[in-house]
């Protein structure tokens, strides 16, 4: 079968890609066009020679719709994700998030996918109500970029209560991993220690998240995405455990050896009623409708993520903040 994955230059987006190609799909990647004809992290995949890549733009719905013609599967990870920027360009977020997630779909419904798998995020929950969360927790988005992909998610099911389109959304908890934009808070504090920083700038220490490893999380798009009995419902992916992330700091700094003050950046808190306090996954429904569930515990994927990391910190800025 052939598999069109948008995002696919991007850090869970690659992993993707290259999983596909190792279960022998055909995999066209759907790269952001630039000036610079750059494939992201695909450019040094292993697998590139088997991988068709196609350069376009996700909020052009002609590029979009070229590229899906004569694919069955869509995978739809092309989506604006920096909560801070969001703050400062939400119209963006409006325009990558919806009206991509809108050219995928429509695109998708006009040539017969066989089935498109959505992307969506915790962050629609917001601040928990309750913990664990399931898939009936309400929406409750406090970023514009939590908003964009809510709207995204209910128009995605849309599509397939309107229109019959095979859809499945996967709602991932916070996924980390090799290859992760420098933005995200665990290359933030590695690349910080790593760089022999003595003081470490972090935002808000108390938060709660779940955090998954990319590998895991890749699985659950293959595993959940494709499942003949997931179509038109939504599937929390996430581990169950709970971190905040001023203990993540501390257990980095132990998994590394090394020791740094952390300091709070008035510059990385988000504003106080966009903050979500705590975000903590019930994964059950995905686990017992497919079986799938996480393998990695989160000390042996940080351990994965600092080697990467260390062998590539030339990627990180570790002394600006990134948005």
């Amino acid at each position: 079968m052939k598999v069109l994955v948008t995002g696919s230059e991007g850090f869970i987006g690659s992993h993707l890609v290259e999983a596909l190609v190792e279960k022998g799909f055909k995999v066209k990647a759907f790269v952001r066009y630039n000036f610079k004809n750059d494939w992201g992290w695909l450019e040094k995949s292993k697998y590139l020679k088997y991988i068709e890549i196609y350069t376009g733009d996700i909020r052009d719905f002609d590029s979009v719709y070229d590229a899906i013609k004569g694919v069955d599967i869509v995978f739809h990870l092309a989506a604006l994700i920096s909560i801070p920027y969001s703050y400062i360009s939400p119209l963006a977020y409006v325009k990558t998030n919806i009206e991509g997630t809108y050219n995928v779909l429509e695109a998708s419904r006009k040539l017969g996918v066989q089935r498109v798998v959505h992307t969506s995020t915790s962050e629609v929950y917001g601040t928990a109500q309750y913990v664990p969360i399931d898939e009936n927790h309400p929406y409750n988005p406090q970023s514009p970029y939590a908003a964009s992909k809510a709207a995204a998610d209910h128009l995605v099911l849309s599509y397939y209560r309107s229109f019959g389109l095979p859809v499945t959304i996967v709602r991932l908890f916070n996924t980390y991993g090799p290859r992760q934009s420098a933005r995200a808070i665990i290359p933030t504090i590695i690349s910080q220690l790593l760089s022999g920083k003595r003081q470490i700038r972090l935002g808000n220490l108390k938060p709660t998240r779940d955090l998954n490893y990319v590998k895991d999380t890749v699985n659950g798009f293959l595993t959940v995405g494709l499942h003949e009995k997931s179509l038109g419902d939504v599937f929390n992916l996430g581990t169950g455990n709970e971190i905040s992330v001023g203990d993540l700091a501390k257990l980095i700094m132990k998994l590394i050896g090394t020791e740094a003050e952390i300091i709070v950046d008035k510059e990385r808190l988000r504003p106080e009623k966009s903050e979500v306090e705590r975000l903590v996954a019930n994964a059950e429904k995905a686990r017992r409708l497919t079986g799938w569930e996480p393998k990695y515990t989160l000390e042996d994927g940080l351990k994965e993520t600092i080697e990467w990391i260390k062998e590539n910190l030339e990627y990180y800025k570790p002394d600006i903040y990134n948005l």
